[in-house]
């Protein structure tokens, strides 16, 4: 394509327009795709907080001392697995609510190393991403 003036979200290179920002259409876009990414993540992980604290248990688990010292033990690594597992969920949903953050402010999709456009299907298997694959790529 070429241009002869700047267009909004879009740098001029030569003769050649390059995308510096993603359109007001196409952040909405990714903020539903979020917003459906969030509601399922903060579901999930109010389940893996509920086996954490067995808050949807009605029988004695908790109380009985009667179990095996082997089921001890693997009620408590399951119990730690899923402790884990919340604490990776809540931090899966922080991320997605920064790029909620990041769409508001019109920088949302823009790799904050090397400061281009991170691609579009990136961005839909992994929406909360600050960085290309190239320049995560780099840090490994």
């Amino acid at each position: 394509m070429t241009t002869k003036g700047k267009v909004a979200g879009e740098k001029v290179t030569g003769e050649v327009r390059e995308k510096v920002r993603y359109s007001d259409e196409e952040l909405q876009m990714f903020k539903e795709l979020i917003l459906q990414k969030i509601e399922i993540a903060k579901e999930e992980y109010t389940h893996l907080k509920a086996a954490v604290t067995h808050s949807t248990s009605n029988d004695t688990e908790d109380t009985s001392p009667t179990f095996k010292v082997l089921e001890e033990g693997a009620s408590a690594l399951s119990k730690e697995e899923a402790g884990q597992l919340a604490q990776r969920q809540y931090k899966f949903i922080q991320n997605l609510e920064g790029a909620l953050i990041r769409i508001e402010n019109k920088s949302y999709g823009i790799c904050r190393e090397t400061g281009k456009l991170i691609p579009e299907a990136r961005l839909r298997l992994v929406p909360h991403a600050t960085l290309s694959v190239e320049a995560k790529n780099k840090r490994d």
